[in-house]
């Protein structure tokens, strides 16, 4: 029989891999080890429901936390499962009635935890953990999940009317961990019970959001004044005794902060790709960023960003404080952390460039509108942003960047230009001229 025998140096020796994978037992079929890409670990036992065979769907029973029993005291109760299915049992029908009564907060807690932050990317899981907690815990989080109705959803959704686009995402919100809890390996409330389908969602409005020339001339000038003389304070009441001098009424911002900013200009890179950006993943002699991303190759698990000659200035002019490279309060210490966020600096920032309707997201659309206007293919566009799947090695042994890091140096050169700034040329960086030879 394949796998090993699963025992405590087995479960020590466990580590986490970039998604969640199991070790299963060679002398219990269906007993084993699940780790999380956190580190988690749990027991937990698979087995075919009634006469058993591939036509009855595989179940996963969660035996326990591997931090809370031994491997002898889940291997014991895999036995006496394993007993209970042999004479007709279902452990898990046994479970679900016991969880009948469970809660859409519970039951979308465990959503959160034993799903989102395995399968997806930190912020797909941000994205769900903010619209459940401010929006759809207060409004359903106390309610049965088998309960809730299909009228119930569409009145949550008719109340976020006023924004089409936050409606539509708390109703696929509610949709997906409907689906989960429903399917038949979590079977957390009755299959085929989603109050959230058939709810017509709204009509969105276009969100692409590009820049003309005197707009990027006006968000460049406030990022050069972001992190030298400083952005002016908005005063709400300019007669209070108490303010500071009026030169000193200015906010000057981490040359990080900023240069997270132009990141995101120059690479099209999400949000969470540049904050969470380590050094390690950083090789400026080959001019790419290699990031684990589960939006890419579901095999690699690894996102290529080619760099243009920008974005290397960028790079090569922050200072390395931690190990990540748009440094935080915490870096360089032991419990150092990733930035959380830039949504102050980035509101001051877009309140003195006047673009106070401008969303971080919306550079990354900015561009992906340079390259297609600058007549590139959306194929080579849609591998520069990371929507293809196309599968590449740790060391990059198979991807052919020379076509991308044109596109991208073209790309970048043009961005240079419209926000009135010369282009860098470093040495590890082929010349425009050049390039546009090759």
């Amino acid at each position: 029989m394949p796998g090993t025998k699963i025992t405590k140096r087995v479960v020590d020796a466990a580590e986490p891999r970039d998604t969640r994978y199991s070790i299963f037992d060679n002398l219990i079929a269906g007993f084993g080890l699940r780790v999380m890409p956190s580190g988690a670990k749990s027991y937990i036992y698979e087995y075919r429901a009634g006469e058993g065979g591939r036509g009855q769907a595989k179940r996963r029973y969660t035996i326990g936390k591997a931090t809370t029993i031994t491997a002898d005291q889940a291997r014991k109760e895999a036995e006496q499962l394993r007993a209970l299915v042999a004479t007709g049992g279902d452990p898990m029908a046994a479970k679900v009635e016991q969880r009948k009564s469970e809660t859409v907060t519970e039951i979308a807690d465990e959503w959160l935890k034993s799903h989102v932050a395995a399968k997806r990317g930190a912020g797909t899981h941000e994205h769900y953990r903010d619209l459940l907690d401010r929006i759809i815990k207060p409004a359903l989080g106390k309610k049965k999940a088998k309960d809730v109705s299909h009228a119930m959803v569409a009145k949550l959704h008719d109340e976020w009317a006023h924004t089409p686009f936050q409606a539509n995402r708390i109703l696929s919100c509610i949709s997906a961990f409907y689906n989960w809890a429903g399917s038949a390996s979590v079977a957390l409330v009755p299959k085929g019970h989603n109050p959230a389908d058939d709810v017509e969602k709204f009509e969105e409005p276009g969100r692409e959001r590009p820049l003309d020339p005197a707009e990027l001339l006006r968000l460049a000038d406030a990022l050069r004044l972001a992190e030298t003389t400083g952005i002016p304070w908005e005063i709400e009441k300019p007669r209070s005794k108490h303010l500071a001098a009026p030169a000193k009424r200015v906010t000057i911002f981490s040359p990080h902060v900023v240069g997270a900013i132009r990141l995101l200009m120059f690479t099209g890179a999400r949000l969470r790709e540049i904050l969470n950006l380590e050094w390690k993943q950083v090789d400026l002699a080959r001019g790419v960023l290699t990031l684990q991303s589960h939006k890419t190759s579901r095999r690699t698990g690894i996102k290529v960003i080619v760099l243009n000659a920008p974005a290397l200035e960028v790079l090569s002019s922050l200072e390395r404080i931690g190990k990540y490279v748009i440094a935080s309060d915490t870096a360089g210490t032991a419990d150092e952390r990733p930035r959380p966020d830039i949504k102050k600096p980035w509101a001051s920032i877009k309140r003195h460039a006047e673009l106070t309707d401008l969303r971080l997201n919306d550079l990354r659309h900015n561009f992906a509108t340079f390259g297609v206007g600058g007549g590139m293919g959306l194929p080579i566009v849609g591998k520069l942003l990371g929507h293809t799947k196309t599968a590449t090695t740790e060391r990059y042994a198979h991807l052919q960047v020379d076509p991308l890091r044109r596109a991208t140096e073209t790309i970048g050169a043009d961005l240079l230009r419209a926000l009135g700034q010369t282009e860098p040329e470093p040495d590890n960086v082929v010349s425009l001229k050049d390039a546009r030879k090759g």
